[in-house]
């Protein structure tokens, strides 16, 4: 049946599945199939069916570091090593022992290691303190998420079963309807036997009234 305010082509199929019967019945699988067959075969894409669509943008969320990073991939380049540089703590070579600007180098380089060593230990210090409570929020927070998913879960559950439910009945309500139409007369037999009914009126009519021109009901003992 074909429904309203659809686009040119298109029908709406009308099945009645939890009422409908037959359908493991043999060849019923092969004629669909069959049909989609039929439909494939009719439908040829051409190369550019996607032309309406806007031309899609695939570096909309790239980064510097991500473009740099797919660049290198694309090369086959390996991926560069994690320096370590900036945590020795090199003495100033042989030859410039007596260098004061590379001793004073050197010093500066172990008070700006020195300073990240006391920010390390502050940082495992504050953990110490405050990393079990803050753990145990995070969780907390962890368990109240994942209630409010299950409950939204429980709730989209039972309103898909909630509309399984009143398609199964409203299906089932119309499946008895279509029996009960189908196991009534048709509109055709209905005008055929009225259509019936009438003509032998006419004839019982018709014959009655030639029984009363000749006079025949006298002979019966009738009254006229």
């Amino acid at each position: 049946m074909a429904g309203t305010g659809l686009v040119a082509g298109e029908v709406v199929v009308d099945a009645l599945p939890y009422f409908d019967q037959g359908y493991e019945a043999p060849g019923v699988r092969e004629a669909a199939a069959a049909l989609v067959e039929e439909e494939t075969r009719r439908y040829r894409p051409t190369k550019n069916y996607l032309s309406y669509l806007t031309a899609p943008d695939y570096s909309a969320f790239e980064t510097d570091i991500m473009r740099n990073e797919f660049e290198r991939l694309a090369a086959r380049q390996p991926i560069e090593l994690l320096s370590m540089k900036r945590y020795e703590l090199p003495a100033p070579s042989s030859g410039q022992k007596n260098d004061i600007t590379a001793w004073q180098e050197c010093v500066n380089n172990s008070m700006a290691q020195l300073e990240h060593q006391a920010v390390r230990i502050e940082n495992l210090e504050l953990m110490s303190q405050h990393g079990c409570n803050a753990w145990k929020v995070y969780n907390e927070n962890l368990v109240h998420m994942i209630e409010h998913a299950q409950k939204e879960l429980q709730k989209l559950r039972k309103h898909i079963q909630d509309l399984n439910w009143q398609r199964k009945n409203m299906q089932l309500s119309a499946g008895s309807k279509l029996r009960e139409m189908e196991s009534k007369k048709s509109y055709h037999e209905t005008v055929d036997d009225s259509l019936t009914i009438i003509r032998n009126n006419a004839d019982s009519s018709r014959d009655d009234s030639e029984v009363r021109s000749t006079g025949c009901f006298s002979k019966v003992g009738y009254p006229w």
